[in-house]
């Protein structure tokens, strides 16, 4: 017999008829503020249960069901989250990490689709493989995150501390990221002829300053009042971005085509490597 406890005051929440909680069914639950630390629910089912506060910190809950699952405020510190299915097929099933510290969580391959993490702590996260497709990070620490060969398309990261990130060979097509800080965020690729794709993204005000997106593929990007000062653009794609007003300064757009960019009121002077098309060496 498995005793799920309160953390708090010791209060038994449910008692579970197994050995373990392997492959446990905890559907529907009320486990909030539950002590679940480094427990092995690996393959479990916590559909549309409440764990809002709970403790998961070192627990391992790979290929476990996150569906409907409320983490507000829980601590996923070093949790191991691979493969779980936590991405919504209907409004009612939207996994919600809201606050939660996920800090040294392991992502990788995981199914997070329209997941709610806003504000939340996801520091040194392995994001590997993921799906994050349209995932709310609003706001959330994710400096220093591993999230390579991720799909982070239409995903919303308004305002999210993404410094030191890697995002290598990654899709964040139609992501936004206005007003992110990605200040020495790795963007490039790790494969000769691969390339980050960011076309469409929103990067309005967002702070790029000594990034590396070198190759990066962002067609049609909004690049506007960004601080690109020292990044490494070096064989970026940018037919259709707008850099209008953006900080250049010491950025390296060694091989960039600028025919088709808007960058009005940027200042080009200090910037390097720059072929700007005589017709547009008077804007600014």
């Amino acid at each position: 017999m498995v005793k799920i406890r309160r953390k708090e005051t010791g209060e038994v929440l449910v008692s579970i008829d197994a050995d373990n909680l392997v492959g446990a069914d905890l559907t529907e639950l009320d486990l909030r503020g539950a002590d679940l630390h480094g427990l092995n629910m690996q393959g479990a089912s916590f559909w549309h249960s409440d764990l809002s506060g709970a403790d998961l910190s070192h627990a391992s809950l790979k290929q476990a069901t996150l569906q409907g699952a409320r983490f507000g405020d829980a601590i996923f510190r070093h949790a191991n989250l691979a493969h779980i299915n936590g991405g919504a097929t209907s409004p009612g099933d939207v996994l919600v990490m809201t606050g939660a510290d996920l800090s040294g969580a392991n992502f990788s391959g995981a199914y997070l689709r329209k997941a709610e993490i806003r504000d939340a702590n996801m520091e040194k996260a392995y994001l590997c493989n993921a799906d994050m497709r349209d995932v709310d990070f609003h706001g959330s620490n994710m400096r220093e995150v591993i999230a390579r060969h991720a799909l982070l398309i239409g995903a919303n990261l308004n305002g999210a501390d993404l410094t030191g990130a890697d995002f290598r060979d990654s899709h964040l097509n139609d992501t936004n990221l206005k007003g992110a800080v990605l200040r020495g965020a790795d963007l490039s690729t790790l494969n000769p002829g691969g390339f980050t794709v960011l076309n469409l993204a929103n990067l309005e005000g967002a702070d790029l300053s000594g990034a590396n997106l070198r190759n990066i593929l962002a067609e049609n990007a909004d690049f506007r009042f960004a601080n690109l000062s020292g990044a490494d653009l070096s064989g970026a794609v940018l037919s259709g971005s707008i850099l209008r007003r953006a900080n250049v300064a010491n950025a390296d757009f060694n091989a960039v085509e600028l025919a088709s960019v808007t960058m009005d009121y940027a200042d080009f002077s200090q910037a390097k490597n720059a072929d700007i098309p005589v017709y547009k060496r008077h804007i600014r």
